[in-house]
């Protein structure tokens, strides 16, 4: 494995190389890399929803490769290498297990949960960061989710399920509101809608779903039911185009029973 390991450092150290580099690689920052970094570990999360276990392994790759992308650039300004950043974290997870490492008493993982998010905080506060403070690049659904579990951590919560329900229809109601006095003014609008959507994640916290991974599985459901739909149009010699919008529906619905009769 180190071999593998050291290989790959190589490859990538090559592929920097100012005198015979690769040109598209010698033009890239921690800024332009950061996308793809993101995209990559999109695409592991892509490949464990489909239980494809070859893809998974391959996107992993592409993701060790950001990684490895990024501390090459990091050594280039002798900031840290690659040893630096598994050093780094060999360390935080032996300091996150204290019960593993060491002689604390952890004996579930709601004790577990605890006791990383302690930790967590401990570290927050020593770089200055609020306790409130999640990272700006996570997706916003996500990033919502967190910031009501931080939040819920110091006391600001709604006891139960009910009271997160009210808020949504409520902010529900404000976004009516806007949409019937705001005219061609969206901003009240889309600030309404957030806030709705932020209620969203909440909702999802308190009822033990992760909202991200809820709405990707709804999109693959939308997209599933509708290239069925698109063939039950198809058979009578149709396409979703030129299909009126009862016809459509009719469709959508003939997809929603033979799910349900399939089940």
């Amino acid at each position: 494995m180190s071999e593998n390991i050291y290989r790959l450092l190589e490859i990538m150290n090559k592929l920097r190389s100012p005198e015979d580099g690769c040109p598209w690689d010698l033009e890239q920052t921690f800024e332009t890399i950061a996308p793809f970094t993101i995209e990559e570990a999109y695409e592991v999360a892509d490949a464990i929803e489909r239980n494809d276990l070859n893809d998974l392994k391959k996107e992993l790759g592409d993701l060790l490769f950001q990684v490895v992308f990024h501390a090459q650039m990091a050594k280039e300004r002798t900031a840290f290498d690659f040893n630096d950043v598994v050093d780094a974290i060999c360390k935080k997870m032996i300091e996150r297990h204290p019960h593993v490492f060491g002689n604390a008493e952890i004996n579930t993982a709601d004790a577990q949960n605890q006791n990383w998010e302690a930790l967590k905080a401990k570290e927050r506060s020593a770089h200055d960061l609020h306790e409130i403070d999640v990272a700006k690049a996570l997706p916003a659904l996500m990033r919502a989710g967190k910031i009501g579990q931080r939040a819920a951590g110091m006391g600001f919560d709604w006891p139960e399920s009910a009271g997160v329900l009210d808020k949504m229809q409520e902010e529900l109601d404000e976004i009516r509101l806007a949409i019937q006095i705001g005219g061609s003014d969206k901003t009240k609008v889309a600030e309404e809608f957030g806030d709705f959507l932020f209620a969203t994640a909440n909702l999802a916290r308190h009822l033990g779903v992760e909202p991200e991974s809820a709405l990707r599985s709804a999109n693959f459901k939308f997209q599933r039911r509708f290239k069925a739909m698109e063939a039950e149009i198809e058979k009578s010699g149709k396409s979703v185009q030129f299909s009126s919008l009862d016809e459509l529906e009719i469709a959508w619905k003939q997809v929603k029973l033979q799910e349900k009769s399939e089940g």
